[in-house]
């Protein structure tokens, strides 16, 4: 048998971890696959039994954020079919990482965290069929790479045709660039690393029909997880130590993941199928600014971003903006959430002072306290709405809405009246390229269909795509009690009160929340990457790689 010469695969990730690094600026990536040294294939007849053998040996270099360079073997096992019976094997398989050599040390990964880290955006299909290493997930709502960590994204997803499928949340780029920092981290952390593909919103056969629409996304990575821990034993890894990770539509999926581990709505689904019999619960959560509790996110928007003006410096139509901010009111008054560190109960009238006081002033304040005296000087004169007494930064919430500048998206955001949004994408059914799933949107429906209401499948859907309904309605034993929520103050993809109530939820249920927004950061916004590492060490119990 021959060998051929190893080539690395050089990964640079300068990522600063000081307060109000750029999102992606800071993040170097140069990336050579790398030929196997060594190979063997799987003799297993059974599609959902993992063969430990079926890897090649893969050498890669990580530079980590404090800028040291580490040497990384790693063990990889390219596309495996997740499921027994699936729709397309394309998107319904999943790679794996597991570093066996670090720094010239042997590493015993047998125990390690996994790190379960999609790379969906845009509610997009996403792919690993072609992977060649980590982080090789890519999604049709940008370039390569997986989980947190994308660049802004460019424009509304209302602003799409509807004769073509609409780009949902504006996510033109959220998993696209240097998007595989939590990935590289991890396996030079001596952790786990794995990527499942999932179908998406876009994908048709031949006969016309819609097969990646909701719920499929989240019932691919449900049963990708099931892959993960029916082969306990024989894939590396601590299977009950799974930790999700994704960005935007992603995020909103690791969130849903996390909130929904093992509820009986998904069973048909899962069946259909043929994914393993166990368990899709998972220990712990990440998620970056998730685009998620779809059916309340137009009132939520407007009740955020709905005096400020659109790109083009005009507001948008203030009759349904207002309309909305109702719905947004009586909605938060019926989750009767009650904020952190004892803010009380959550409503609309009081929602600004808390984003002030809970999130944006400590945003602020950590982003200034990082600079030097002369780059905070600098800040400081040419954003005078914050007064700076040397510790900490105030302002109030009309100030911040004026220094966020133009909103993203057009009202309604999210249920367009048009069905140009990627969102009504998302529901389409059959044939049916987009639907309503809002009662308003239906009944202010402007492309002529005969009925002014949803379809009647359509509040099932809701809830089987709605993290909320797990932690709200019907309140799941079994959902992840650690979560890590990130999202940036200029992220108007959707409203800052969306990440706010997911984590006021699972702080009332008991859960450990680490939430914080990341200052003037925007969509796909993750600069404490080194952060979620160490967190998932300290909230799995890991304690270390070396042999």
């Amino acid at each position: 048998m021959k060998h051929r010469a190893i080539k690395r695969r050089n990964v640079v990730i300068g990522i600063g971890a000081t307060a109000g690094a750029a999102a992606v600026g800071g993040i170097a990536l140069n990336a050579q696959a790398s030929s196997p040294t060594s190979t063997s294939s799987s003799s297993s007849s059974d599609v959902l039994v993992f063969d430990p053998k079926a890897y090649k040996k893969l050498s890669t270099t990580v530079t980590d954020t404090a800028g040291t360079k580490h040497a990384v073997t790693y063990h990889f096992w390219k596309a495996i079919t997740y499921v027994a019976k699936p729709v397309d094997a394309t998107y319904q398989s999943l790679i794996v990482s597991v570093p066996v050599e670090i720094d010239g040390k042997a590493v015993d990964a047998t125990h390690a965290p996994i790190l379960f880290a999609n790379s969906v955006g845009g509610y997009m299909p996403s792919s690993v069929a072609d992977a060649t290493g980590v982080g090789g997930g890519s999604s049709m709502a940008g370039g390569g790479g997986g989980a947190p960590s994308g660049a802004p994204s460019a424009s509304p997803s209302a602003s799409a045709s509807s004769s073509t499928a609409p780009n949902a949340n504006g996510d033109t780029n959220s998993t696209g660039g240097a998007l595989n920092t939590n990935q590289l981290l991890a396996l030079a952390a001596g952790y786990v690393v794995i990527e499942p593909g999932a179908r998406g919103r876009t994908l048709k056969n031949s006969a016309g029909d819609y097969y990646g629409t909701a719920p499929a996304a989240i019932v691919d990575l449900k049963a990708a997880v099931r892959y993960v821990r029916a082969n306990k034993g024989r894939i590396p890894g601590n299977t009950d130590r799974i930790v999700s990770a994704g960005t935007s539509a992603g995020g909103a999926l690791s969130s849903l993941l996390g909130a929904s581990g093992d509820s009986p709505i998904y069973a048909k689904y899962l069946k259909e199928l043929g994914a393993a019999d166990a368990s899709d619960a998972i220990f712990a959560t990440g998620a970056w600014c998730p685009i998620t509790d779809l059916e309340h996110a137009d009132g939520a928007y407007e009740w955020n971003w709905g005096t400020n003006d659109l790109s083009t410096g005009k507001q948008v139509d203030q009759t349904v903006s207002k309309a909305l901010k109702g719905q947004f009111a009586e909605y938060q008054a019926s989750l009767k959430l009650r904020g952190l560190n004892g803010f009380g109960p959550l409503t609309a009238r009081n929602y600004d002072a808390y984003m002030v006081k809970q999130y944006l002033e400590p945003s602020a304040t950590t982003y200034l306290a990082g600079l030097s005296d002369s780059a905070r000087k600098t800040y400081l004169a040419a954003n005078t709405f914050i007064t700076w007494d040397g510790k900490k930064a105030t302002f109030t919430w009309a100030d911040f809405l004026t220094h966020v500048g133009a909103r993203k998206k057009d009202a309604p955001s999210f249920d367009a009246f048009d069905l140009s949004a990627g969102e009504n994408n998302e529901f389409g059914a059959g044939t049916t390229l987009a639907r309503h799933f809002t009662a308003y949107g239906a009944k202010n429906d402007t492309t002529g269909l005969s009925s002014k209401r949803v379809a009647s499948d359509i509040p099932a859907k809701l809830d089987l795509m709605n993290p909320m309904y797990h932690l709200v309605e019907k309140v799941n034993g079994n959902r992840s009690k650690h979560w890590w929520i990130r999202l940036g103050t200029k992220d108007s993809d959707t409203s800052l009160t969306v990440s706010a109530n997911l984590a006021a939820r699972l702080d009332n249920l008991g859960d450990d929340v680490n939430h914080l927004y990341y200052w003037d950061q925007g969509h796909g916004s993750n600069t404490d990457p080194a952060d979620f590492i160490t967190w998932i060490a300290k909230v799995t119990g890991y304690k270390g790689r070396q042999k």
